[in-house]
């Protein structure tokens, strides 16, 4: 049989939905325990596709396919990633057979990297702008509260001298005793 035909390269966009799906599988499903029924089936459909093809072998999940040596073996469940003396890193391929695990253990420590750097900027930024701006809020709140007080203050005095000055032109002021006016 003919080796199979080397796939062509994905978009850019494309690349990266398929990378980032490949990874999450590769991260969640060694982690699940194989159905019951189908675990004995595997073991032994996983071999037979030694020598063959790369999708032919990654059709059934539970295989990993190793490049330099051209086999199909079942993938190691107890652990996550597959040893070394049953297929170097770079050779292995799991689920898809464009991404090793050397590449994906790459990438997604990088973009897990940036994702705490990003995260950690983010907290101090937000930290530094509570801690001053809190201090400067309320000291221009107070400051209005005081002018608003002072004004309404000013405004009272200013209503009640004129309305006073109003009683008095009419003789409506109330003096302290009202006979007081007929002593003198």
């Amino acid at each position: 049989m003919a080796p199979a035909a080397p796939r062509p390269l994905l978009p850019a966009p494309r690349l990266r939905a398929a990378l980032a799906l490949t990874a999450a599988s590769a991260l969640l499903l060694p982690l699940l325990p194989p159905p019951a029924a189908a675990a004995p089936e595997a073991a032994g459909a996983c071999h037979q596709y030694t020598n063959r093809s790369c999708e032919e072998c990654l059709k059934n999940v539970t295989c990993l396919w190793c490049v330099s040596s051209q086999k199909c073996m079942e993938y190691p469940v107890r652990r996550i990633l597959p040893p070394t003396d049953l297929c170097e890193l770079r050779s292995a391929r799991w689920g898809v057979c464009w991404v090793n695990f050397e590449a994906l253990i790459i990438a997604m420590s990088v973009v897990g990297g940036m994702i705490l750097i990003m995260l950690g900027v983010c907290c101090c930024c937000c930290c530094r702008k509570k801690s001053k701006k809190p201090d400067k809020d309320d000291e221009r709140a107070a400051r209005e509260r005081e002018k608003r007080r002072v004004r309404q203050e000013e405004r009272r005095a200013e209503m009640k001298s004129r309305h006073d000055e109003i009683r008095r032109k009419y003789g409506l002021f109330k003096e302290e005793n009202p006979y007081a006016k007929f002593e003198n």
